[in-house]
């Protein structure tokens, strides 16, 4: 018989078979077993303790999205779980793999409301893709198991652990679980002839791709179908990193703040062919692009979770296949057409919006963009959480290859400097650029001292106006002149970076830009560049109606 082990140094020993190197968390009494075992294998499992749950888990999820890999947070019962709560709804939307562990009260204190007691099934049950107790010590290696292969497995995205004290304080002699292996589902030949047949007598078809759980091999057999066949691709909402944005066949993100050159064009297609999305607000334009449920173009919707197909409209051509399985078949055919003509009307409009972009004032943000697009390193990392200063790296930034994206499709605040951190856990050593504002960084500031203490400093673009602006455009197109509660008074983000020993600088000119960022760029704990920018230039909608007449711009 093999040597007795508590409940939490199982779980440990299962983290480590599932080759789980990096953890976030906040300690907690709940699940001190846990942290004891950890003490053994600081080793081989990095745990990197945030200032709270909601920044561990936004750390968590991003880890997820970048490396395809279940991001490991561990949080305490109660207040802890509740903070969590914001990651784990971004890694739902995001269809990212994440596990979140939650200390839990006794089992004989079940259901008398004791200290800080929540029923998880029921408070995470619509967010999280499954939630679950363990009861008993014994049952540590199956149920982990399965939390693992549901992350990852068909549309990946967050489970939930509850741990109970005393089960983690239990003894048991079972033995830790093998990793898991994913299968992914693949396209039935089926349905594979019957979209090749609609997509070869389409005229103006319009690829669609977003979603999670691509690999690399599938991001490039993408790029070599649509760049082969001369297709026009467009990306969903955050998703920019799918496809090279510098080809000819990348038409733009149907995202936030959509062009009026891609709404039209999504309108004007006679052949959507949607990859792995699952038709969200920002991705349909409020599902007004295209008609519910049934659409008058002809559909071809591909998903790894059957669940999805069907959910919001009627296929024409339904394929229940992952996105790589899906790519690699695709890959295999002879060219099945040539769009060239459609696909450079959607180029041009692409770069028509690039180069038509203007902003005023004295920071300028198009200018700032365009030198970042050249000067970022191939493979930086970039992150960004929510408000209107999002859209200048999902405008004006391409990326390609190893450029990678980390942002909420949730729209969830605070959430790209947390994931900055995690993207420097992955690796030290890659240039990370996260884009901030005043208000949306602030959800999130006290996790410079996690940055700090782990030595994961990455570079910090803030944009300061002084308001949170996506709200205040909102408010002065219902209610002009009647500002209430978008105004923010912010503190010395200079000081309070160097306090936490980033190099920091704040630019008030668009020429000074340039100088600051070689020297964060080029420092070895990290940087924050705060760019002031005037109130009234709302950067960088100046409404979202103008949004979609010109492209991005800005207005006194």
């Amino acid at each position: 018989m093999t040597q007795a082990k508590t409940g939490g140094r199982l779980l440990v020993e299962c983290l480590l078979n599932q080759g789980v190197t990096t953890a976030y968390g906040v300690p907690g009494e709940s699940y001190l077993e846990v942290l004891d075992a950890l003490y053994d294998v600081k080793n081989q499992i990095w745990l990197i303790g945030a200032r709270n749950e909601g920044g561990a888990a936004f750390m968590a999820e991003a880890y997820g999205k970048l490396t395809g890999k279940p991001g490991i947070c561990f949080v305490t019962r109660g207040p802890g779980a509740t903070n969590a709560a914001i990651g784990l709804h971004t890694a739902r939307q995001n269809s990212s793999p994440m596990i979140l562990f939650v200390g839990q009260i006794g089992r004989n204190m079940r259901q008398r409301e004791a200290f800080q007691e929540i029923d998880y099934r029921a408070f995470f049950g619509d967010v999280a893709k499954w939630v679950t107790e363990i009861d008993s010590a014994d049952r540590i290696s199956e149920i982990l198991g399965r939390a693992f292969a549901t992350a990852m497995s068909g549309r990946p995205g967050p489970v939930v652990v509850a741990l109970p004290e005393d089960m983690l304080r239990d003894q048991t002699h079972a033995l830790a679980g093998g990793p898991v292996v994913i299968s992914e589902a693949a396209p039935a030949q089926s349905d594979l002839d019957r979209a090749v047949e609609l997509l070869t007598q389409a005229k103006k078809p319009l690829v669609m791709v977003g979603g999670g759980g691509w690999s690399d091999t599938g991001r490039q057999n993408l790029q070599r179908f649509v760049e082969r066949n001369n297709l026009p691709a467009a990306v969903a909402f955050r998703y920019q990193d799918l496809i090279d944005n510098r080809s000819d066949a990348y038409v733009g993100d149907a995202g936030v703040g959509m062009s009026k050159y891609l709404q039209d064009m999504i309108r004007e297609a006679d052949l959507l062919l949607a990859i792995n999305i699952r038709f969200g607000e920002s991705t349909t334009d409020g599902w007004k692009l295209i008609d519910v449920p049934s659409p008058r173009q002809t559909l071809i919707h591909s998903h790894g979770s059957d669940s999805e197909i069907g959910k919001i409209y009627q296929a024409d051509a339904p394929i229940h296949a992952g996105p790589n399985e899906l790519m690699r078949e695709l890959c295999q055919l002879p060219v099945l057409g040539d769009w060239g003509n459609w696909r450079d009307q959607g180029r041009a409009g692409f770069k028509s919006m690039r180069t038509g972009a203007k902003q005023q004032g004295a920071v300028d943000m198009v200018a700032i963009s365009r030198w970042l697009n050249e000067t970022l390193a191939n493979d930086v990392i970039i992150t960004n959480g929510a408000g209107n200063f999002a859209a200048w790296p999902s405008k004006f930034i391409d990326f390609f290859a190893n450029r990678r994206l980390l942002a909420p499709q949730s729209g969830a605040m605070g959430a790209g400097f947390p994931a900055a951190i995690a993207a420097k856990s992955v690796d030290k050593t890659r240039q990370v650029v996260c884009f901030a504002g005043d208000g949306d960084f602030q959800m999130t500031l006290a996790e410079m001292g996690t940055a700090m203490q782990e030595g994961l400093q990455p570079i910090i673009l803030l944009l300061n106006n002084g308001i949170y602006g996506t709200i205040r455009v909102h408010q002065e197109r219902r209610y002009p002149s009647r500002n209430s509660g978008t105004t923010i008074k912010n503190p010395n983000f200079v000081g309070l970076a160097k306090a936490y020993g980033f190099y920091a600088k704040t630019v008030k000119r668009t020429e000074d830009f340039e100088e600051a960022f070689v020297a964060a760029a080029a420092s070895t704990s990290g940087g924050l560049i705060e760019l002031m920018i005037d109130p009234q230039d709302v950067t960088p909608f100046s409404s979202l109606d103008e949004i979609r007449e010109a492209g991005i711009a800005s207005q006194k």
